[in-house]
């Protein structure tokens, strides 16, 4: 009897654990390349910006009222500038430029966020009143200062807090629309890598300045040759130093970030961790206060588990399924989806056929990373898979159109047409070079493609289907190893695109794009 009560109390325990873990947050708390985040508090709402760089628009803008549960909002801009790289015309690109880092701000009863673009060369602050419905106001100046935060100090003096390595202040004009007439630069830390031992690797970057209690605190990432990424804090009793400086933490690679408290007075760390292909994925990190510092993680470790409320998933609020119906007069994208580079707007409708997408061919490419309009989304983890289907009855001889995943090291399913005949392939670039790794022929309008994505213990394969009804699927060609590049800076992306190889004026209708958070190997 005794052993059955005990047998019954263990198992009490195990469910009512499982239970609470299952109302609770878990890190990563966003499982998706939402990296260089920046994030701010306006009663109890939190609002985070994000780096998209060559992706348009830009400069995401979310929302959340519980820390882990976000939703997209509005983007600071819809195209940065118009030139060549952006455009992804004349042989030019921006990969792995655009827009970087942001600072976020709440100043005087207006939304602040910054950037900065070594595509353009310069910074760029954006305003508005009204961060979901109201319009963004644009300012640039030059240089680009690298990794910057944006500071309003209480007597009314404006910042840039830059660099790497060597940290560096600009005084602003009162409403930070231009560096300040006839105050120089200030150096206020010779060596912000110092505190971590860093003699090589990465210098001190992505600074991120905050004021609590009077003292002044800055965040900086490092990654000491041989180590890990590493979270570096600076703290001071006046904006201009004496800085001293120590490592905040230092475990699972988690940095690069900075502060953010609650309505009843807890505080969090928002960091992110390089996670594979899928990118840069976001933590949240338990903060206490010791003697005047802010003591990150749990004994100096990452936990698992957050006192917070347990994550509903990314889907409608960051990524999301698409059937291509719109309202009558509605002609906009949800905001879920970006464009590579800047769109040439006279190509793409999804008012000219009731609920469909329609891409245009407007010139002559060579390969899915030139093509100009494509359409994309974040790939999540730890799993996550897109299908759509494909109208092909108007493309020309030469057009390419499908489902791909999007990175220096990409692949896709599409339809290739030929001169009497169309062509399911997969295909997938590993080298720089585009190989066909299979083609099957195509004897109808319309095919259906799918693309899964596995993620798990950074496993980064990618695996492409095709059907013909919708119902049964088949694999095509072979897995792609997806592998995070620097010359795209980005997570895989899903993307819908269509371009010619021979003759413009060809269009592909897509019927939906549809998402899922797992992968099921093809079959329905």
């Amino acid at each position: 009897m005794k052993e059955k009560s005990l047998f019954c109390l263990l198992f009490c325990v195990l469910v009512l654990s499982h239970f609470s873990q299952a109302q609770t947050a878990r890190n990563p708390v966003i499982f998706a390349d939402v990296p260089d985040m920046s994030m701010l508090r306006v009663g109890n709402s939190y609002y985070m910006s994000s780096t998209t760089m060559h992706m348009s628009p830009g400069l995401p803008i979310m929302k959340s009222n519980d820390l882990v549960n976000w939703q997209l909002v509005s983007y600071a801009y819809d195209t940065l500038a118009n030139m060549d790289a952006l455009n992804l015309t004349n042989g030019k690109s921006t990969y792995g430029r655009g827009s970087w880092a942001s600072s976020f701000r709440y100043h005087n009863g207006l939304f602040y966020v910054t950037t900065f673009a070594q595509t353009t060369g310069k910074i760029y602050i954006f305003t508005t009143k009204n961060i979901e419905k109201g319009t963004w106001k644009m300012s640039s100046f030059s240089p680009s200062y690298h990794d910057h935060s944006l500071f309003f100090d209480d007597d009314g003096k404006v910042y840039l807090i830059y660099g790497a390595g060597k940290i560096t202040m600009v005084q602003l004009e009162a409403d930070a629309s231009a560096v300040k007439k006839g105050v120089a630069e200030q150096v206020i830390i010779e060596n912000a890598s110092l505190p971590s031992g860093a003699s090589g690797g990465l210098p001190a970057e992505g600074s991120q300045l905050f004021k609590v209690n009077g003292k002044y605190y800055l965040f900086n990432i490092t990654w000491p040759k041989g180590g890990m990424r590493t979270v570096v804090i600076h703290r001071a009793d006046t904006i201009t130093g004496p800085y001293e400086g120590r490592i905040g933490l230092q475990d699972l690679g988690v940095a690069q970030g900075g502060l953010i408290d609650t309505p009843d007075g807890k505080w969090y760390a928002y960091l992110f961790r390089d996670y594979g292909a899928v990118g840069r994925i976001p933590y949240l990190v338990p903060v206490t206060w010791k003697d005047g510092w802010p003591v990150l993680g749990n004994d100096g470790k990452v936990p698992e588990i957050l006192a917070l409320p347990a994550s509903k998933g990314l889907m409608p609020g960051i990524v999301a399924s698409d059937d291509f119906s719109r309202k009558k007069g509605e002609s906009a994208l949800p905001l879920i989806w970006q464009w590579n580079h800047n769109p040439d707007n006279n190509l793409w409708s999804v008012t000219e056929r009731k609920g469909f997408l329609r891409l245009k061919t407007g010139r002559i490419d060579t390969s899915f990373v030139s093509a100009r309009n494509t359409l994309t989304q974040r790939t999540i983890g730890p799993e996550s898979s897109a299908s759509t289907l494909i109208d092909i009855s108007k493309m020309k001889e030469g057009d390419m159109a499908g489902l791909g995943l999007l990175q220096k090291n990409y692949g896709f399913a599409g339809v290739k047409m030929g001169s009497d005949r169309s062509s399911i392939v997969m295909v997938r670039s590993l080298t720089g070079k585009a190989d066909e790794i299979e083609s099957i022929s195509l004897s109808q309008n319309k095919v259906y493609l799918k693309a899964e994505c596995d993620f798990k213990d950074k496993k980064d394969t990618a695996s492409f289907f095709y059907s013909l009804d919708g119902k049964s699927w088949l694999p095509i060609g072979k897995p792609l190893k997806m592998s995070y590049t620097i010359p795209h800076f980005m997570g895989y992306r899903f993307g819908l695109f269509n371009y010619a190889t021979k003759n413009v004026g060809g269009y592909a209708d897509f019927d939906f794009f549809s998402l899922e958070d797992k992968i099921v190997n093809g079959s329905n």
